[in-house]
């Protein structure tokens, strides 16, 4: 067995570059300084009040009960409290940054790209050979045969095959665009003609078209996307001067 094993910093920092995780970490770092400029910029604070909350909602995530498992959280971390305090600090001050800059344009949004956030209810087999997928559509067409008994014929995996194919709710983002056309132009519950794709011939049973609303859920979404969009295109205009010895 070795001994006792002293890491340094050095040696941490070099783990890192070894680790190939200095671009991630640069990404970070600049991610906070425009998060921060950025409320400075219009002037957003953080109250105590919220800072307690936030803290709170931060141990409730990670599941620190209570100040035993807080602190063995932030020994196993090699943080203090300080660094846990700017930790919740940063994710707080990042959420009401978006919240300014993105919650009045998150319905505008939402209503332009209505149809992206739509979902189909299908039921999906695929197959190799296309004129195989011919015969069994018209015989699904005719009656002649069931799509649960194709799935149990033609599925290898068990679970899609027990459940008969259904792929359950596919988000519309989910789809290959060749099969999103078809998919969200069908009159449910409508079989679709067979459908090539990279990975094979599709044969779709599809049983429901889900509209999208603006749930709460939805809402964080959208504004997370926008969020993204807004700072990929931020760190592409900041040059980063990087000063590593």
């Amino acid at each position: 067995m070795l001994p006792a094993i002293t890491i340094t910093t050095e040696e941490i920092f070099h783990q890192v570059q070894l680790s190939c995780q200095i671009p991630e970490i640069i990404e970070g770092i600049v991610t906070r300084k425009i998060i921060a400029a950025t409320a400075e910029s219009a002037g957003i604070r953080v109250e105590i009040e919220e800072l307690q909350k936030a803290a709170d909602q931060f141990r409730l995530m990670n599941k620190l009960e209570n100040s035993e498992d807080t602190w063995a959280w932030l020994q196993q971390h090699s943080m203090s409290l300080d660094d846990f305090e700017e930790i919740v600090y940063t994710n707080l001050m990042a959420s009401k940054v978006v919240q300014h800059l993105f919650a009045d344009k998150v319905e505008p949004y939402f209503f332009e790209h209505q149809l992206d956030y739509a979902a189909a209810v299908i039921y999906e087999v695929v197959l190799d050979d296309q004129e195989l997928a011919m015969e069994l559509f018209y015989a699904l067409d005719e009656g002649e045969i069931s799509f649960y008994q194709i799935a149990h014929e033609y599925i290898n995996d068990t679970e899609l095959r027990r459940s008969g194919g259904y792929r359950g709710i596919v988000k519309r983002q989910e789809f290959k665009p060749e099969i999103s056309a078809a998919v969200f132009a069908a009159e449910p519950p409508q079989l679709l003609k067979p459908i090539v794709s990279s990975k094979g011939v599709h044969l779709i049973l599809v049983e429901e078209i889900v509209k999208s609303e603006l749930d709460g859920k939805l809402r964080a979404q959208i504004m997370s996307d926008l969020f993204s969009g807004w700072l990929k295109g931020q760190i592409a205009g900041v040059e980063v001067v990087k000063q590593i010895e």
